[in-house]
């Protein structure tokens, strides 16, 4: 599929509608389970189709309708048209399909929007060394802030001024609650570093052989140990769509996951993944604090620390060759 062939333009923005019909983390959801039926065709030696261009790629892929379009669609709706229930930008939880036509096909150009920035992040020096995909996620979210609230990436002023800028007013204004005391999170982070290390593990000693027979391309025999246990932890946010009260309580773990298994991947060490596992989860719980906490939009945590943390071990690793 040509990433800017007229045909990949029209599926992304289709598929940025139908992400901003479903909602921010339904359509993340979704997305979770393409990547995860991507993987599963990939370690039978099937096409990576599914993994590539659909779970991660223009068609519902994070960056287009598996996740911005409903977050970017969700800011235009609360922020311009002011019909979303929920009257909250920050409301990735809402299907936004009984909002209107506009909001909508705003889901739709995001999507777009969102595609054609990891074609361009990807051509930049140092940047391309970061998650494209993730960063385009973090941009497109800034700039729905900035043009439909008129409010800065760091947030609400007064907010910052009175509870401090990474104060949490005890947990009142935290992203995932639950997960923010920081004892409680880096044990957690730690599970997830040793749990996506080793599913990478496992996975790249089942597809090496087949790279070596031809049967698994490169980028893929890379993607499904880097992706896999991300794609668990997507599809487990279920939970937190569909739970209430005490059963919403679900950890947040996808950007633990994916670091966890690039640092494997880099450093060939389960120790490796289990220490990045939980610099990536207070790294999380950091970004949150700078950009949702005081907000009044979704600006993914995950999503950042993704970015960053990519970069960060990217670097690393380059210099340490």
């Amino acid at each position: 599929m040509e990433p800017m062939s007229v045909n990949t333009l029209l599926l992304c923005f289709g598929g940025g509608i139908v992400g901003a019909a479903l909602g921010g983390l339904f359509s993340f959801v979704i997305c979770g389970l393409l990547v995860l039926a991507g993987c599963f065709a990939v370690l039978n030696g099937g096409s990576e189709f599914l993994l590539l261009q659909a779970g991660l790629g223009p068609i519902f892929g994070p960056q287009a309708g598996g996740f911005v379009a409903g977050t970017v669609a969700a800011t235009y709706a609360v922020g311009i048209r002011r019909n979303l229930s929920s009257g909250s930008a920050k409301d990735i939880l809402s299907p936004l399909v009984g909002t209107s036509w506009d909001v909508l096909l705003v889901g739709g150009v995001a999507a777009v929007a969102g595609h054609l920035m990891v074609q361009l992040f990807g051509q930049i020096p140092v940047v391309k060394q970061a998650d494209c995909i993730a960063l385009s996620v973090v941009v497109a979210q800034v700039a729905a802030r900035l043009l439909f609230l008129r409010e800065m990436p760091w947030g609400n002023r007064e907010s910052i001024r009175e509870h401090g800028y990474m104060g949490t007013n005890s947990g009142a204004l935290s992203w995932v609650p639950w997960m923010a005391e920081p004892g409680r999170l880096a044990i957690f982070s730690l599970g997830v570093g040793l749990l996506s290390g080793a599913i990478a593990m496992g996975t790249k000693t089942v597809l090496d052989p087949m790279l070596a027979k031809g049967l698994v391309s490169p980028t893929g025999a890379f993607v499904v140990p880097l992706i896999l246990a991300w794609g668990i932890a997507a599809v487990s946010l279920v939970g937190l769509e569909l739970g209430a009260g005490e059963i919403q309580k679900f950890p947040v773990w996808h950007c633990q996951a994916v670091l966890s298994a690039l640092a494997f991947l880099l450093f060939g060490s389960l120790a490796a993944a289990a220490v990045v596992g939980v610099l990536a989860g207070l790294l999380q719980e950091m970004t949150a604090r700078m950009m949702w906490n005081h907000g009044n939009s979704h600006i993914d945590p995950p999503a950042g620390a993704i970015a960053v943390g990519t970069l960060i071990l990217n670097l690393a690793h380059g210099f340490i060759k």
